[in-house]
């Protein structure tokens, strides 16, 4: 994509907003935090290490825009700072977590090791699931993850975690995916990921264009929010909402949704003092919890969902609308679940 190639026709300014807000009720713990933000413009998930040549005439290099504008920060701050948290969502979100050790190790190299490095990936954590069906790679849209992955691979010249490269000996491919890589990195990273993420399920081929979702889809969306609930369960920090949506920490509704009763900023701020405490041996604080996951079982079960809008008329849509929308049995429903349907309704209005 032509906006995904170049930063030259970015906007020089930019307001943040979400986690790059300057305003405390908006971005509560971390308003006042010196931030920087990468456009990106490398289309390789930030993992490139490769120089335009005369044969390919592209360069890939997200990796090493990473690690020079790192070292740039050296003089203006980041020589003093305690914590650098590296962050970013989608595309940024996988390359959070093919760049945080390599970060902390530059800086470690540099001397630097008084900096604590760490990483918020947020809607970057993929399956590399079978498809609703399987279609050609005729484009990057219908590709299947893998795929995509495998041949992008080669023209990037992509860079991966060295632990992760060697469990995977001649298929670096694999460490894209979140659940594979992360069990080789070392510094402490935070995930934040939508149970029914929209990216995944259109490279799925799961298409949610407002025709009523047929059974098939329907049971393949639920499963996909077990599948991925699995992969997460041995992430000690994360925040993951049954929701279907993708991207969260720059959207200034990231601190209005909740799981189990906490908000990812309070999330992200619990992470915070427990690492801190960890470090000076201090027990973590009570009542501050930092592994959140939705356990109700479909799409916006949870009533603090973004607000869905009709992709055609652009109404606002509620939950019993939306999954009517999705072509959802209640009848059917509240059979498989064992419970009255009035009762069901009810349940679904109030989110619990």
């Amino acid at each position: 994509m032509r906006r995904l190639m170049s930063s030259s026709k970015w906007p020089q300014t930019k307001t943040g907003t979400g986690i790059l807000s300057p305003l405390p009720e908006e971005n509560p713990h971390w308003w006042n935090a010196n931030m920087v933000f990468i456009p990106y413009c490398s289309s390789d998930v930030w993992s490139g290490a490769t120089a335009k040549t005369d044969q390919s005439g592209y360069a890939f290099m997200g990796s090493l825009i990473i690690q020079e504008v790192v070292k740039d920060l050296l003089n203006k701050g980041l020589d003093n700072a305690k914590v650098l948290l590296l962050a970013g969502s989608s595309a940024g979100g996988t390359g959070v977590l093919l760049n945080v050790d390599r970060v902390a190790e530059l800086l470690e190299g540099l001397g630097y090791t008084g900096i604590q490095v760490r990483g918020l990936s947020d809607s970057g954590w993929f399956l590399d699931n079978k498809q609703y069906h399987c279609t050609d790679c005729v484009d990057t849209v219908g590709c299947a993850p893998t795929e995509t992955i495998k041949r992008g691979i080669k023209y990037w010249g992509g860079v991966v975690p060295e632990r992760c490269k060697q469990t995977h000996a001649a298929e670096e491919w694999n460490c894209f995916f979140g659940y594979r890589v992360f069990p080789s990195i070392k510094s402490p990273v935070f995930v934040v990921q939508w149970l029914f993420d929209e990216a995944q399920l259109t490279v799925d081929n799961i298409q949610l264009t407002g025709q009523p979702v047929q059974e098939g889809q329907w049971r393949y969306i639920q499963n996909l929010g077990i599948e991925l609930r699995n992969t997460l369960k041995d992430v000690p920090a994360m925040f993951a909402p049954a929701c279907l949506s993708h991207e969260v920490i720059t959207r200034n509704y990231w601190i209005d949704v909740q799981v189990k009763g906490t908000s990812l900023p309070r999330a992200l701020h619990c992470w915070d003092r427990s690492l801190h405490d960890n470090r000076n041996n201090k027990a973590p604080p009570k009542g501050c919890p930092v592994h959140l996951i939705d356990s109700c079982p479909w799409p916006h079960c949870n009533p603090t969902c973004p607000t869905i809008r009709d992709q055609f008329t652009g109404q606002e849509m509620n939950v019993i609308q939306f999954l009517m929308h999705m072509g959802f049995d209640v009848q059917k429903m509240a059979q498989q679940q064992g419970m009255d349907p009035s009762k069901l309704l009810g349940m679904l209005s109030s989110g619990s």
